[in-house]
């Protein structure tokens, strides 16, 4: 994986550089690097569907490892090819249910739109892609990052360029690149903010609400040091793990891969930065690192026995070299009446502080979503659209934590505001054979209030359910309470009396069988039977 890079209109280059041994390494030395180099880390391209005669380019991949987006510059193809020298177009490829790749195709025009593209990010729903350069309806304008989303069509909107405060700041700088977390409210840079340099520092910018992101602000100076070029950073789908290129000293050529873990929240604070090492880090330079959520593969630009110029390569990493485990969770945004599929804004936060976790869209097509949740967390996972409220979904990972890398599958529904409609309360939680209301309830409940609020005219019945174990006369009782300790929490916010009543239906309304048809017990049954409900009455 020897590559050298040199910059060609803002946008790195991958040239062949041929690395030469250390002379002072012992013959013992040499004998062990390549048994390490040979038996545990394989460096393995992607193949001739991928790669070409034309460079290729800083790779970006999906969070479930099946969408390949890359540069190929010089390509006949590209859009601007007879009039641009050295053009760079995005590409892509797709991955098989056996982990084939596809033969590569050629993004649109309206993506490929600059003279210099490239991909920065695609969503873990794939629905809204991170673009190179500032666009206002898809005119461009220079530097900066653009958004563009999935259309109903499979089209693609016009990009947008992100309204970052003070990044006019960084408007003359000499190179610009970025990435985002998975969590689509956090966004990397690197950039300087002096004239004429190539010396990088890496910047973190936050989405602070109505399409605004906050000023760029450094990540310290463990990651940032003085003089040295830091570029090309990648967070790992935990929000934790920072890969970044650097010329620091201690590596192995001109950049190289560096990993890093995040101490806190303020973006400031970072372990000392650790030298992935041979083969990953060439005695040449290697940057734009790259992998899906999974986290067991990098991917990376390598001109080592490429088909051109550089090519696009994997590596599988060492336990070491990995980020923390995390649940990919997809699934379908539905109509709760209808069963339709439904566009919607997806949000999940964290239990019981209510902290957002992140954001997403479900697909404008059919409904479909895919979001990133680290471990170690309660999670309230819910869409939302206009004169719809959405039944959310509960994810408790703190007992997976140890479960390494999962994928879970879970639909989201959203209920039609209308008379009669019913509203499962998935995120109400009490203690076994309780009704006193536990803590991570509130942030639901509190949801409820807003909805009343916004709805001045609803009175609604809250109830509650309980599954087939204990008498029939406890159930009723245990029911009665917490449906009553629902309804006093929210007349507590203020909500008018006359507005809310309160039922306990025991076990007389049943939304599941509580035994399997051989008799023996049905769990989940159960569960789906323990519930707590709203029901608008007058609208």
């Amino acid at each position: 994986m020897k590559t050298t890079f040199t910059f060609f209109a803002l946008f790195f280059c991958f040239l062949t550089a041929a690395a030469q041994p250390a002379q002072d390494t012992t013959l013992k030395e040499q004998k062990e690097n390549v048994i390490k180099e040979t038996t545990i880390v394989k460096v393995e391209n992607l193949g001739e569907l991928i790669n070409t005669g034309h460079p290729e380019m800083r790779p970006t991949i999906s969070a479930d490892g099946n969408m390949l987006f890359f540069i190929r510059q010089n390509d006949p193809a590209n859009i601007q090819y007879e009039t641009v020298p050295n053009s760079q177009d995005i590409w892509y490829s797709l991955r098989d249910t056996v982990g084939k790749w596809s033969k590569a195709k050629h993004l649109s025009a309206k993506v490929n739109a600059s003279q210099y593209n490239a991909v920065y990010w695609i969503s873990p729903d794939m629905n809204t892609i991170l673009l190179k350069g500032s666009f206002i309806d898809g005119q461009y304008l220079g530097m900066g990052v653009s958004m563009i989303h999935k259309r109903e069509d499979n089209s693609w909107t016009n990009a947008e360029m992100l309204k970052i405060r003070n990044f006019n700041k960084f408007s003359f700088t000499q190179q610009i690149g970025a990435s985002m977390g998975h969590d689509g409210k956090t966004l990397l840079f690197y950039m300087s903010d002096k004239k004429n340099t190539y010396e990088n520092d890496i910047y973190v910018s936050f989405l602070e609400g109505n399409d605004i992101w906050t000023a760029p602000k450094s990540l310290g100076k463990k990651i940032n040091l003085p003089d040295y070029n830091e570029m090309s950073p990648f967070i790992a789908a935990d929000g934790v793990t920072l890969y970044f290129s650097s010329d620091r000293p201690g590596g192995i050529g001109e950049n190289d891969i560096w990993m890093s873990k995040r101490l806190d929240d303020s973006w400031t604070k970072w372990s000392d930065p650790i030298n992935l090492g041979k083969p990953i880090n060439t005695e040449g330079s290697e940057a734009f690192f790259t992998m899906d959520a999974g986290g067991e593969f990098a991917y990376l630009t390598s001109s080592d026995g490429a088909y051109g110029a550089s090519d696009i390569v994997r590596v599988k990493l060492l336990e070491k070299e990995k980020p923390n485990p995390v649940v990919l969770v997809s699934g379908n945004v539905y109509n709760a009446k209808t069963k339709e599929p439904l566009s919607a804004e997806l949000i999940y936060q964290t239990l019981p502080d209510g902290a957002d976790a992140g954001t997403g869209i479900s697909s404008p097509v059919d409904g479909s979503f895919k979001i990133v949740l680290p471990y170690d967390k309660n999670y309230s996972i819910r869409a939302s659209a206009d004169k719809f409220f959405a039944i959310s979904e509960n994810l408790n990972l703190d007992s997976l934590i140890k479960a390494g890398y999962k994928e879970i599958h879970k639909d989201l529904y959203l209920a039609p505001i209308e008379i009669g409609q019913v509203f499962r309360l998935n995120n109400v939680f009490f203690d076994f054979d309780k009704f006193t209301l536990r803590p991570e309830s509130y942030v639901e409940l509190d949801r409820v209030v807003k909805f009343l609020n916004e709805y001045p005219n609803i009175e609604i019945e809250m109830s509650a359910h309980t599954d087939s174990k204990g008498s029939d006369d406890y159930n009723m009782t245990l029911s009665a309470n917490r449906a009553r300790s629902v309804m006093e929490y929210i007349l507590s916010k203020g909500i008018a009396t006359k507005r809310i009543i309160s039922q306990g239906y025991g076990e007389t309304k049943p939304v599941a069988a509580n035994a399997n048809p051989d008799g023996t017990d049905n769990p989940e049954g159960r569960q789906l039977n323990r519930r707590v409900e709203f029901k608008i009455l007058k609208n």
